[in-house]
C-alpha cells in the first residue's frame, strides 16, 4: 500500500489519460460512424462506395498499424498532429468508427421498411427520413453492440502506451520496470483502473438497453 501511495499521482494521471482517450475517441467515433452508416445506406452510389471502402480498410487493418501510420507515416507528407494524445484520439476514432458504422447499419436494416415508406409518403427527403424516423429507431436497437464497441475501445486505448502516451498501460510498464518486486501491486492497480471504466459502462449500457428497448 505504501508503494501505491507513493505512486498515486502517476497512477491517477494515467487513469485520467485513459479515461479521456476513451471518452473523446468514443464521441468522435460515434459521430463519424453515424455519418458513415448514413453514407452506406444512401441512394448515392459513390457515397456508398466510399463508406464501404473506408469500413473494409479500417476493419481489416490492425489498430497498431493505424497508430504507426498516424504517428510516423503522415510525417512523410508534411502532416503532423499537435501532440501524441491527439494522435491517439485520431487513431482510435478512425478505427472504431468503422465498427460503429456496421453496428448502426445493422440497426438501420432492422427498422421495418414501412417506416421509411411512410416518411416518404409524408414528403420527407431521404435525409429527413433518416434523421427523424430511421436513426432514432436504429439507435434503440443497437445499444448492446454499440456498448460492446465502447468497451473494446476503452481497452484498445492501451495501445497508446507504445506511442509515448502515459496511460494506465504505460504506467504499468514504467512502474514494473523500476519496481520488479512490486509487480503484483502495480498490476492490481492498473487492472482496477480499467475495471473502474469498463464495469460501470457495462451496467449503464444494460440500464439504457432496458429503458429504450423496443417492444415487438
Amino acid at each position: 500500500m505504501q508503494f501505491l501511495s507513493d505512486n498515486a499521482d502517476l497512477l491517477w494521471s494515467a487513469f485520467l489519460t485513459t479515461l479521456s482517450l476513451a471518452v473523446v475517441s468514443g464521441v468522435c467515433a460515434l459521430v463519424l460512424g453515424t455519418v458513415l452508416a448514413a453514407m452506406r445506406v444512401s441512394p448515392v452510389g459513390p457515397l456508398r462506395g466510399l463508406a464501404t471502402f473506408y469500413v473494409e480498410v479500417f476493419r481489416n487493418t490492425p489498430l497498431t498499424v493505424v497508430f504507426f501510420f498516424l504517428a510516423f507515416g503522415i510525417v512523410q507528407i508534411d502532416l503532423q498532429f499537435p501532440s501524441r494524445f491527439v494522435t491517439a484520439v485520431a487513431a482510435l476514432s478512425l478505427y472504431t468508427a468503422a465498427f460503429v458504422c456496421e453496428a448502426l447499419r445493422s440497426g438501420i436494416n432492422a427498422v421495418p421498411p414501412g417506416q421509411a415508406e411512410a416518411a416518404r409518403a409524408l414528403g420527407l427527403t431521404f435525409g429527413q427520413s433518416l434523421r427523424q424516423v430511421v436513426l432514432p429507431q436504429a439507435f434503440r436497437t443497437v445499444v448492446p453492440p454499440l456498448g460492446n464497441v465502447w468497451i473494446a475501445l476503452a481497452k484498445n486505448t492501451s495501445i497508446a502506451a507504445g506511442f509515448a502516451v502515459t496511460d494506465l498501460t504505460a504506467a504499468l510498464q514504467r512502474l514494473a520496470n523500476a519496481n520488479a518486486d512490486q509487480l503484483l501491486a502495480v498490476f492490481a492497480a492498473v487492472v482496477l483502473g480499467y475495471l473502474v471504466i469498463t464495469l460501470p459502462s457495462a451496467w449503464l449500457i444494460r440500464a439504457i438497453e432496458t429503458r429504450v428497448a423496443i417492444v415487438r
